[in-house]
């Protein structure tokens, strides 16, 4: 059974069906019905506004400086730098430890606590953080490689933030304490 239904279409709405009929080469009935099956389909993501983080993925992005990894792929070059005992390539660690003193530079002014830098490192894929209890944070790794290279990343990357970082390493998680001086 067809129903039919009269739509009236302001000029935005008619140049849009236009180009869409002209791209499509399919009849106007036919790419309304799938216009609304799709809308009612990506009704949530149509209607609601982008999430903070999705703003921030976009200005990652967009910036050029930052690349989407596939986790595996992050995985692999930290095995390749890594010997059969699992002890990094020298070169690779002065490469890593100016990179991560570049940030410290950067962070300095952008993070005022643990928590923030954390997080930030999270939503950008590194790791998991779990607050613990005041300004620890028990931070979850996928893997020993990506352990070791982000707990000395985050180590070098706070030099310069207003606390002492303190470390306690277990197997696949970190503890990490935000330590502020007296007075």
């Amino acid at each position: 059974m067809t129903n039919r239904i009269t739509v009236s279409l302001d000029d935005e709405a008619q140049v849009a069906l236009d180009e869409l009929v002209g791209q499509a080469e399919k009849p106007q009935s036919e790419l309304v019905r799938q216009a609304l099956v799709f809308y009612a389909a990506n009704y949530d993501a149509a209607t609601a506004e982008a999430s903070p983080n999705l703003e921030a993925y976009h200005q990652m992005l967009s910036s050029g400086e930052h690349v989407l990894l596939d986790v595996d792929f992050l995985h692999c070059f930290l095995d390749y730098v890594e010997d059969e005992t699992g002890t990094p390539d020298p070169d690779f660690l002065e490469l890593a430890d100016q990179v991560s003193r570049y940030h410290a530079r950067e962070y300095e002014h952008r993070f005022e606590t643990l928590g923030e830098l954390l997080n930030w490192l999270s939503f950008c894929g590194f790791l998991t953080v779990r607050e613990t209890h005041g300004d620890t944070y028990h931070v979850v790794f996928p893997t020993e490689s990506v352990k070791w290279f982000m707990t000395r990343f985050v180590e070098r990357s706070a030099a310069k933030l207003s606390f002492e970082l303190e470390l306690e390493e277990g197997v696949s998680k970190v503890l990490m304490t935000e330590v502020r001086s007296e007075g």
